[in-house]
Order: structure tokens, then sequence, then C-alpha cells
């Protein structure tokens, strides 16, 4: 089973499982999600990641131990991926480092679009040079803002200033650009390659999960 963390805090089902859910339609795995509580805006600075890592952490040795034998931290910055990963025995995947190597295997300009001030840490230095420019959706600080009429558009609005600064790439620095189904409104109108962020995790988690037998240690 995967277990997908959720950084949003929510009791609304669809909300919740969106990210698990787009895992299992898009390579056919087992997915649990879960979210960490007290956090209904989710990470937005680098307060409410501090807030969130101990959270994560628990919610994944917690995880671990229901059953999960590939654990995916659904949320760009990678918030709390090292801690999480000294505390369990499966692997750990982040979405904002699998969005970059995803989009570094293309080998060409990539923007980043997403909802902080800066591109998540992880991004940016994974990206390196190949990193054209970061923007995000006027008017957007949080997940919560991409779930309305005016934060989906000033989204696209923003994927097409990154076109005209020379991207060829777009990656999404937010895994809330993922709930509101973004990459295709993108894909169909901008024609551009878009990473989106869970659609990362999940090729790698995937990756993982079905090798696990083939590579788990004789009794």
């Amino acid at each position: 089973m995967i277990g997908v963390i959720r950084v949003l805090t929510t009791e609304d089902t669809k909300v919740l499982e969106q990210h698990g859910k787009l895992l299992e339609e898009t390579y056919g795995l087992p997915v649990v999600s879960k979210c960490i509580p007290d956090q209904p805006l989710g990470i937005y600075d680098g307060e409410t990641e501090a807030i969130a890592v101990p959270k994560i952490v628990e919610l994944g040795k917690r995880m671990e131990s229901e059953g999960c034998t590939v654990l995916v931290i659904s949320c760009a910055a990678d918030p709390a991926i090292g801690p999480l990963r000294d505390s369990v025995s499966v692997p750990v995947i982040g979405a904002g480092s699998a969005a970059a190597y995803a989009a570094l295997s293309m080998g060409r300009p990539v923007g980043v679009l997403g909802i902080t001030e800066e591109a998540p840490a992880v991004i940016r230095d994974l990206l390196g040079d190949k990193l054209v420019r970061y923007t995000r959706p006027e008017g957007v600080t949080n997940t919560t803002d991409l779930m309305t009429p005016a934060g989906r558009e000033k989204a696209v609005e923003a994927a097409r200033s990154l076109l005209d600064a020379g991207t060829k790439v777009i990656v999404f620095a937010c895994t809330g650009f993922s709930t509101i189904g973004l990459a295709a409104v993108l894909r169909s109108e901008l024609h551009v390659p878009v990473v989106d962020a869970v659609e990362a995790e999940g090729l790698f988690a995937s990756h993982y999960y079905k090798q696990l037998d083939d590579v788990r240690e004789p009794n």
C-alpha cells in the first residue's frame, strides 16, 4: 500500500483523497491518504512548514505501522523528508524532488509555478541553471486560494508569463495545482509539457512499489 501524506488538514473526503485517486488512476497503485491535524491552510511559508514537521513524522510512522510499504509526502516543499526517512524503514518520496528530477530528464528550460514567495529550496537547488523563472499566481498565498474560479484564472495567467520568459517545461511547486486539475488545462490551452508534482511523486512511488518483492532482503 502507498501511504499519501497530505499537509492540508481537511474533513472533505474528496479533497483528502484527490492526490491518491490520481495515483490510483494513473499508475494503478493501491493508496491510502491521511492528513496532518490543525493546518487547514496547509504549508505556505517557513513557519507553517516548521510546525508541520513533527506531525508529518508522526503520521508517517503510524502509516508504516498500519502496513504502508512506500510513503509519499504530497507537498512540493518536501517537508520533513529527512526526519521521516530517519524514522521509518520504508521508502519516502517527496513531491518537490520528484517533480524536479522529472523536469531535469527533459533537458529543457524550466519555469516553476508555486504559491510561495520563492520556489521551494529542494526544487530550486535541483534544477540549478535549468530554472528560468519562478512565479506565483496573483493574489494566491495558500492552497485554498486556488480552489476558486479566480485562483484558477490567475494560475493560467501566471503560467503564460512563464512561457513569455522562455520556459519550455512548467513544473508545479504546489500540489494544490493538482487538486484543481491545472495540468490538463495548461497542456490543452498552452501546449506546453507540464510536470505535475503529484503525477511525479506517483511515478517514483510506483517504481519502488512494483519492485519491492525483488529488493526485500531474505530472512
